[in-house]
């Protein structure tokens, strides 16, 4: 396809972008530091940006981009972004998160790791324990050491261990965990943490990698920089710094809720020092209307007195009140006034159940536990983005939904079981054109594709005629969808799933989520959507909303007690609060019950008579 001039091309699918934002686009020879807070753009400003470097050639074939995100969801949702702006190039645009870069390096490269720090190919991603290091401190006769201080050391600390700035017993005991973890058992167990430390080793020591990852990545994003760990951080500069490479970060300082996960302190200034980036700043708010961008500026102001007045550009799509806390007597009032509240919004066609979240700050299962009868009394399905499915060390549902397996997988399901369908059609070409390395325009060669793809669609259509949901096998239809496309072209194709044991880990929770869905009944259609989670009210914890929109959100259970860490000088809980509070694009109200807790006394007055308290009981 023929390069698009820089003149004249345009941006598609947008109206307009504020000033500041077309500033940053089109600033392509330096690296650019872009501060933009809740609703202003971020992701459809860089999936933008992208479409402008790849149409006009300004990074050129067989250039790529390289678009690293916090979250999976985020990495989704940019990618999707980018193949609905720029389907002819969606092929050179990789979105990861941070931990899946590290880990494809060190899947990709684990050979050159030196002897004494190389894992098992078969090692297992673990997550940090608290009990585990207080186990392994006092085992080693550090009982007194902290563990959270510990942790931190082995993610803080680069390697090899003999250049670190610890002393000697330091160095000894960072050792140890190192050698415990590596081979202390049948095979290594690595964090990601670890793996990020692993990764920045590889590069730093090899040339060729790092010249590789220049050559193949001249342009990188960086989304939700706020929440970039100082390990994540010295990753990207072993590969990316002092080099040609153009880098844009993109984030919120006021958006930082993972500085307990060792997000680094002003991010921001040490970015735009390193990398010499130009700053922007975005003001407008396009996901919110003018009157609860000002309820959300009341908590920003909180957090930054100096923060810069918002410019709401959403429109408000309702009548009535779009704020208040609402006061109960007891649990069971405050759960089934809930209930009885959604089953009417969506009864009289204001809402649909899953643009409505219910968010708790924390134990998401327990809340699950306490709601979902009462809910499906009111007939609402409740799902808790946060549940394992799988097994044991299965996948959580909101991250399994944003797997490359599942998003594989699901197109060709949709287009078996629904036709025509163009969504499901675009994506499973999309897919196939990447797994066989073709380009859209590539005559013969993308003709041969989309004629396998059609191929592959009549045998999933015979598979699922002949198997109806009433009689189906979750593990059958899982089985027949990857055979038919080929576990081998999915595995090579996909480095995530280089490892046989992180493939066949997501193809179990895949076919354990298939099966909840399947045991419902109805259409192929019904099953799909509530695979996908539509018409089911998610559940989940603020920190699970990052990223996210939804047209109404529900504090859960806002009192004094549930919310106890929520305090005005707990500057990091602030802004847990500030982000979820920011994921609604309509309406925010707050639940509470005299018989959980108290009120947030001076998180109500914040809030004034913006926000006022209804006695619902």
């Amino acid at each position: 396809m023929k390069p698009v001039s820089p003149g004249n091309w345009r941006p598609q699918g947008i109206l307009d972008f504020e000033d500041r934002a077309w500033e940053a686009l089109y600033e392509t020879r330096e690296s650019v530091c872009l501060t933009a807070g809740a609703g202003a753009g971020k992701t459809e400003f860089l999936a933008q940006k992208a479409a402008y470097l790849l149409q006009t050639a300004i990074c050129p074939s067989p250039r790529r981009i390289l678009a690293i995100s916090f979250k999976r969801d985020a990495a989704r949702n940019l990618s999707e972004r980018l193949r609905r702006r720029c389907p002819d190039h969606g092929h050179r645009f990789v979105s990861l998160t941070f931990d899946a870069f590290a880990k494809s390096l060190l899947d990709q490269f684990r050979a050159a790791v030196p002897d004494g720090f190389r894992p098992s190919s078969d090692y297992r991603i673990v997550v940090a324990k608290r009990d585990e290091f207080v186990d392994f401190l006092k085992r080693h006769g550090h009982g007194n050491l902290k563990p959270k201080i510990f942790e931190d050391a082995v993610a803080e600390t680069q390697l090899p261990l003999e250049d670190s700035r610890w002393n000697e017993n330091a160095r000894k005991l960072l050792q140890s965990y190192w050698d415990e973890q590596l081979r202390g058992g049948q095979r290594s167990l690595l964090t990601f943490a670890m793996i990020n430390r692993l990764a920045e080793r590889l590069i730093r020591d090899n040339d060729q990698i790092k010249r590789a990852l220049q050559t193949t990545y001249p342009v990188v994003f960086l989304d939700e920089f706020q929440d970039t760990t100082i390990a994540q951080y010295q990753v990207l500069t072993a590969a990316f710094g002092n080099s040609r490479s153009v880098v844009t970060a993109v984030g919120d300082d006021k958006q930082k809720i993972m500085g307990w996960a060792g997000a680094m302190e002003n991010s921001f200034h040490q970015f735009t020092a390193d990398f010499k980036a130009v700053p922007v700043s975005l003001l407008s708010n396009w996901r919110a209307h003018a009157d609860l961008v000002a309820v959300q500026q009341l908590i920003a102001s909180r957090i930054d007195p100096t923060v810069e007045p918002v410019v709401a550009r959403g429109r408000r799509a309702i009548d009535g009140s779009i704020a208040a806390i609402w006061q109960f007597d007891t649990r069971e009032e405050e759960v089934d006034g809930i209930a009885q509240w959604i089953a009417s919004q969506i009864d009289i066609g204001e809402v649909e159940p899953h643009r409505v979240s219910v968010l708790v700050r924390n134990y998401a299962d327990r809340v699950e536990e306490e709601v979902a009868p009462i809910f499906a009394t009111r007939g609402l399905s409740v799902r808790n983005v946060a549940r394992i499915v799988g097994g044991e060390g299965g996948v959580a549902i909101q991250d399994l939904l944003n797997e490359e397996l599942t998003e594989i997988l699901m197109p060709f399901l949709r287009l078996a079981a629904l036709r025509p369908n163009p969504d499901a059609w675009d994506l499973a070409s999309t897919k196939m054109a990447l797994m066989h390395e073709v380009e859209s325009d590539d005559g013969p060669a993308g003709q041969k594709v989309t004629l396998r793809l059609e191929e592959l669609i009549r045998t999933a259509r015979l598979y699922l005629s002949e198997n109806l949901p009433g009689d189906a096998s979750a593990a059958g239809v899982t089985d027949m969808l990857i055979d038919t496309i080929g576990e081998k072209l999915i595995r090579q194709t996909t480095p995530a799933y280089e490892r046989s044991h992180d493939f066949e880990r997501v193809r179990a929770a895949f076919a354990a989520l298939l099966a909840e869905a399947l045991s419902e009944g109805g259409s192929w259609s019904d099953v799909l959507d509530r695979f996908d989670g539509i018409g089911q009210v998610p559940l989940m914890t603020v920190h699970k909303s990052k990223g996210l929109e939804f047209h109404t959100i529900l504090f859960f259970g806002l009192d004094d007690r549930s919310w106890w860490s929520l305090k005005p000088a707990n500057a990091e809980e602030l802004k847990s609060f500030f982000v979820a509070l920011t994921r609604a694009e309509q309406r925010a109200f707050f639940t509470c019950c005299s018989e959980r807790g108290g009120p947030i006394a001076w998180l109500e007055e914040i809030l004034g008579d913006m926000v006022p308290r209804v006695a619902l009981s």
